[in-house]
């Protein structure tokens, strides 16, 4: 992870690396659920039913998520609603997480970025738990692993200078 900043505490995990390309151009891959697709570092397959690109707050995007190699919920059967609920074009997104049939539970996972005038932007990923009440999803799964953040900041990387 030597490229890879990474910050901790108990309710947030947030992993910054430079990027060689423009704001502009990693923005249009991570408000592009498709783009979703291809960056997430969870390791199960998830597909996006809707391709429409989010473009402002309250807009959301629904991921599919195959549970089966975790040996319990098959593909299209656990689907997570993803909520829009902080937008700067080119700048920042973040977005509160669900289940479809569910609201929010509470925990957010947010893009930040920043040009650092040589070309490159300077990308952080993270996930923030501190919202998420105690007794609930909290208490059933820990907060998300940095391996899996770097994975996707990692995917991120790759599919926007493949370009």
């Amino acid at each position: 992870m030597s490229d890879v900043q990474v910050r901790q505490t108990e309710s947030r995990v947030e992993l910054t690396k430079a990027i060689q390309a423009p704001a502009k151009e990693i923005f249009a891959v991570i408000t592009d659920p498709q783009g979703h697709v291809d960056i997430d570092g969870s390791g199960m397959l998830v597909t996006a039913p809707d391709p429409r690109p989010v473009t402002a707050v309250g807009d959301s995007f629904i991921m599919n998520m195959d549970r089966e190699a975790l040996g319990d919920i098959p593909l299209g059967k656990y689907q997570v609603l993803n909520t829009v609920t902080s937008y700067v074009a080119d700048e920042a997104l973040e977005w509160n997480v669900g289940g479809v049939d569910q609201p929010p539970f509470g925990h957010v996972y947010g893009y930040r970025l920043q040009g650092d005038g040589d070309g490159a932007t300077q990308v952080t990923l993270y996930c923030d738990w501190s919202g998420v009440r105690a007794g609930s999803i909290r208490d059933r799964f820990p907060i998300v692993p940095v391996h899996m953040l770097e994975k996707s900041l990692t995917n991120l990387d790759r599919i926007v200078t493949s370009r």
